[in-house]
């Protein structure tokens, strides 16, 4: 990776930072949601997906940043995959499906900005434009499929014992098991789309490169 793809990964990973440290302090002060009190509260900021996939970019953007010639290890190619299609599925979602609904103020909104807009264009720019290639194949694709559906069944049987679901698309109390399942099952298909596409660019993007040199 060059010095402009440290620099970048390493602005990716303070902006994620700088959002999830906004947002933990708006929601351990704030008195609104499911969970009145704290801990739980802040607690409850991590079972959503877009702070996960957040976790998962400025992660392993961190790592690039510090190890610019990361590239081994089946576990760190899934993590670094899974970074960057769930950041682009968090972007698209939110602003295709929740966006319209959403009403931040103040540094809630700063937050919201920083996760859900920030986060997932420099993110996917980060990727495009620096790599580094050669991180994804057909079998990293199917690694990377299940840590979305962990989340899924976490969210389901945690969501039947608390009562809390963190989006309204997979609400089981308001729309039922099959309408939320048909609701992931389209966001499957998203994940899905973007993983087959990030593989065959990525060895397009590898193969220039490579006659380039």
């Amino acid at each position: 990776m060059t010095t402009v793809g440290r620099i970048w990964a390493a602005v990716t990973a303070a902006v994620v930072v700088c959002g999830l440290v906004v947002q933990l302090f708006v929601t351990a002060s704030g008195h609104e949601g499911f969970f009145p009190d704290n801990p739980e509260r802040v607690f409850n900021v991590f079972a959503y997906f877009t702070i996960q996939s957040n976790l998962l970019l400025g992660g392993t953007a961190l790592v690039l940043a510090l190890q610019p010639d990361r590239s081994g290890g089946e576990l760190f190619k899934t993590l670094r995959l899974n970074g960057v299609l769930c950041i682009a599925v968090t972007g698209i979602v939110y602003h295709a499906v929740l966006a319209r609904d959403a009403d931040f103020h103040g540094w809630a909104q700063v937050a919201n900005f920083l996760l859900h807009t920030v986060a997932p264009v420099v993110g996917v720019l980060g990727w495009l434009l620096f790599g580094p290639r050669g991180l994804t194949d057909w079998r990293i694709v199917g690694w990377s499929v299940v840590y979305p559906l962990l989340w899924l069944v976490f969210t389901l049987v945690r969501g039947a014992f608390v009562g809390f679901y963190p989006y309204p698309f997979v609400n089981v109390d308001e729309h039922g098991y099959g309408k939320v399942l048909l609701n992931c099952l389209l966001v499957a298909v998203l994940f899905l789309a973007l993983a087959a596409g990030a593989t065959t660019l990525d060895r397009r993007l590898r193969r220039k490169t490579t006659v380039e040199r």
